[in-house]
C-alpha cells in the first residue's frame, strides 16, 4: 500500500492508497481541495470538518446531478449555490452539535 501527501487547504494530509493510484489520489485531492476552498470562500473560516463536510456534499450533489442528466455536468448555478451553503451550514452546524455529545 502506498502513502501520498496531499495538500487540502493548505494543511498536508497524508492518505493511503493502493500501489499506483497515487496520481489518481492526488487528481482527486486537488479536485476536492478545489471544492473546500470554494466554500471557505464563501462561508469563511469555520473549522476544517464543516469545510470538509460541506464541500463533500457539494460534490454528492454534483454526482447526483450527472446521474440524473445521464452523465453531464450540471451547469453552475450561483443562486443556488448560495442556497446550497445555506443549508450545508445548518447541517454542519447539527453535525458538531452532534458530535460534541458524543
Amino acid at each position: 500500500m502506498a502513502t501520498v501527501t496531499v495538500d487540502i487547504n493548505g494543511r498536508p494530509y497524508a492518505v493511503g492508497c493502493a500501489d499506483g493510484q497515487e496520481e489518481r489520489v492526488r487528481i482527486l485531492a486537488k479536485q476536492f481541495d478545489g471544492h473546500v476552498r470554494q466554500v471557505a470562500g464563501e462561508v469563511g473560516h469555520v473549522g476544517d470538518l464543516r469545510l470538509f463536510l460541506m464541500a463533500g456534499l457539494l460534490l454528492a450533489d454534483e454526482l447526483h446531478e450527472a446521474r440524473l442528466n445521464g452523465g453531464a455536468a450540471p451547469a453552475p448555478a450561483a443562486a443556488s449555490q448560495d442556497g446550497v451553503a445555506e443549508a450545508l451550514n445548518a447541517v454542519a452546524a447539527r453535525l458538531e452539535k452532534i458530535a460534541q455529545g458524543l
